[in-house]
């Protein structure tokens, strides 16, 4: 991680950053370290925020607070913006970041895995901007939040439907935080970043025949020029936090796919569905109970985290996945997704 010229216009600030104990949130919790922030993270793995912040303290040299909090519950969630407040006598910055992940064929879900990513990726994002906006009001630098969406927010991705349909929801939700909050000394960021090494998809879930899921997707997410490095990613995400800008949208790939779905919806639209015969079907006549037989680490629903199917078999498809996925393999080893534990996008 490079240096970040000094003097920032974020030191000295307090921040909070949920889904901070690996991956994106990780890498955003020691940038605004760096920038002189004081950083609490939070996160559902009181295990995992314990090697993050040792992370951010190897790295960077500064001491981040953290915070046991499931975004999904509001009376939890309001309660660690208060003791933060309170601990760091004042909040300036929150990024709202926490989520899963869950690639599966439609034919293989049901309406739990949409009520799943709603209440974790959109109702987490409401719950943290709701508990944060009358803090932030009162920040004497002008409060900064910050929402993580997705490019699957701008248009809905084959076998990634849940996701997409939450990370929909969040973008609408900071362009319309954005413009009420128009009148106050609070900036509101919506980012929508493409596919980035970051490690996630060891966290991930996936149904239907779950190892070719795992394959195609973190293959995908960790190709070069396809996909972004992490690090970097936090670092563009950060400076659009201190210009105050609106909407940032990471990698030139989302950046087009956004664009072409702007201007041609239908034709994106049958793009979609043609990319969807190429990737695995459900299995017939229905999907197994532990996804794609053997392999393993499977949670409720029939869905398979990452981390359980990784080297599970020896096959043509693990090796595929193994050449593509090489950085993203590396980056969940760097960035603390290595470890099993709850599913997240950060």
């Amino acid at each position: 991680m490079a240096p970040t010229p000094r003097p920032s216009t974020l030191d000295g600030l307090c921040a909070l950053v949920t889904g901070g104990s690996r991956g994106l949130g990780l890498l955003l919790s020691a940038r605004l370290a760096r920038r002189g922030c004081r950083v609490t993270m939070a996160a559902r793995d009181a295990g995992e925020l314990r090697r993050g912040a040792d992370w951010v303290k190897e790295r960077t040299g500064s001491t981040v607070a953290t915070e046991v909090c499931d975004v999904r519950d509001r009376d939890a969630v309001e309660a660690v913006v208060r003791q933060t407040e309170s601990r760091q006598g004042g909040l300036d910055i929150v990024i709202a970041n926490a989520g899963v992940i869950q690639v599966a064929p439609l034919a293989s879900l049901d309406s739990g895995a949409f009520d799943d990513a709603m209440a974790t990726i959109f109702g987490g994002a409401v719950n943290t901007a709701m508990a944060a906006l009358p803090h932030l009001r009162r920040s004497g630098a002008g409060g900064r939040l910050c929402l993580i969406g997705s490019v699957g927010g701008l248009l809905a991705v084959p076998h990634l439907l849940p996701y997409s349909c939450a990370k929909a929801a969040v973008g609408t939700l900071g362009e319309g935080l954005r413009a009420e909050t128009a009148d106050t000394n609070v900036s509101v960021t919506t980012v929508h970043p493409g596919l980035m090494r970051t490690g996630s998809h060891l966290q991930a879930e996936f149904g239907g025949q779950a190892a070719k899921e795992f394959a195609w997707f973190s293959a995908l997410s960790g190709t070069p020029v396809v996909s972004m490095d992490a690090d970097r990613a936090a670092e563009r995400i950060v400076r659009a936090l201190e210009r105050r800008r609106t909407r940032l949208v990471l990698t030139p790939a989302a950046r087009a796919a956004g664009v072409a779905h702007g201007v041609a919806p239908t034709v994106v639209t049958r793009i979609s569905g043609l990319a969807a015969r190429f990737l695995p079907p459900s299995p017939s006549p229905s999907p197994s109970p532990s996804g794609d037989g053997g392999a393993g680490g499977t949670t409720e629903g029939g869905m398979a985290q990452g981390h359980g199917i990784d080297g599970a078999r020896s096959t043509w498809t693990e090796k595929v996945r193994r050449l593509g996925s090489r950085l993203n393999d590396r980056a969940a080893r760097r960035y603390n997704q290595a470890v099993p534990g709850p599913p997240t996008s950060a």
